[in-house]
């Protein structure tokens, strides 16, 4: 139940039944499109910068129809995608949309791409999800819910209460980690922590909010390839920020972490 100030008026001013069947229903959309060319052996890729940012006919046609929905359902929100561009609303929310996070990954077959929905208010991201279409697992954060549904059923989300880097598991897309200084910065936590993985995109976010790992650190990231997984490990019991501790609900550079212990050691290190 929504709390409830001095008022009697509820402080709580989304109705989350109503935006969480929608959020899922962009996503179930997504799914049919982005399976529709998944490791099929005539799928191209186009690039959308010289040094190879490509993007696939399953990129635009998944944002596509999620567009379609919003326009349908929630004509008055504003949206926020990666092909798209920006749509103006007049709600005060957006809903803000990769198709494929990780295309680089979807057009090499590997399974750790993903579709990120998220929808945001002045303050930020309020519900978000991280969907990976081929496995057919489904994250869910904000709202109330903190949940994971796949081939093992539903299950809740929670981070680990790992506090030490020296015990921590590390995660990050790209080797290079942005520009040089970042790559050093990162190099520097990833000597002390127990193990560093590399290449899963938003699948790593995912696995932070499940347990699975404890960190995730990256630079160079948009607006639409991090508000979904604040959403989701917020929810999980985690943290998200930029690398000097504050919002990093625009892009930038980014620190996921399960505790604020094991936070505030990474950044110690980071800057």
């Amino acid at each position: 139940m929504a709390e409830r100030g001095r008022s009697g008026v509820s402080k709580n001013k989304h109705d989350f039944s109503e935006l969480w069947p929608i959020a899922e229903r962009l996503a179930e959309a997504a799914r049919v499109e982005t399976l529709k060319h998944f490791r099929a052996f005539d799928l191209t890729a186009d690039s959308k910068a010289a040094d190879f940012d490509p993007v696939t006919i399953a990129d635009r046609n998944a944002e596509a129809a999620m567009r379609a929905i919003l326009q349908d359902l929630r004509p008055n929100d504003g949206i926020l995608g990666e092909e798209f561009g920006i749509t103006e609303g007049t709600s005060g929310l957006t809903w803000v949309l990769d198709p494929i996070d990780g295309t680089r990954g979807y057009i090499s077959g590997t399974p750790t791409w993903g579709v990120l929905i998220a929808l945001s208010d002045a303050k930020g991201p309020i519900l978000g999800v991280i969907d990976q279409p081929y496995i057919g697992e489904r994250f869910l954060g904000g709202g109330g819910r903190a949940e994971v549904t796949g081939p093992q059923g539903t299950n809740r989300l929670g981070v680990r209460r790992t506090i030490d880097l020296n015990a921590a598991t590390l995660f990050t897309t790209f080797p290079e980690v942005g520009n040089a200084s970042e790559g050093a910065a990162f190099r520097r936590v990833a000597e002390q922590v127990r193990l560093t993985r590399y290449g899963c995109d938003c699948y790593a976010y995912a696995l932070l909010a499940a347990g699975q790992i404890d960190l995730v650190i990256e630079a160079e990231l948009a607006a639409y390839d991090i508000q979904a997984p604040i959403a989701v490990i917020e929810a999980a019991g985690g943290i998200v920020t930029d690398w000097e501790g504050g919002s990093v609900h625009q892009g930038g550079r980014a620190i996921a972490a399960a505790t604020p212990e094991l936070h505030k050691a990474a950044m110690a290190v980071l800057t």
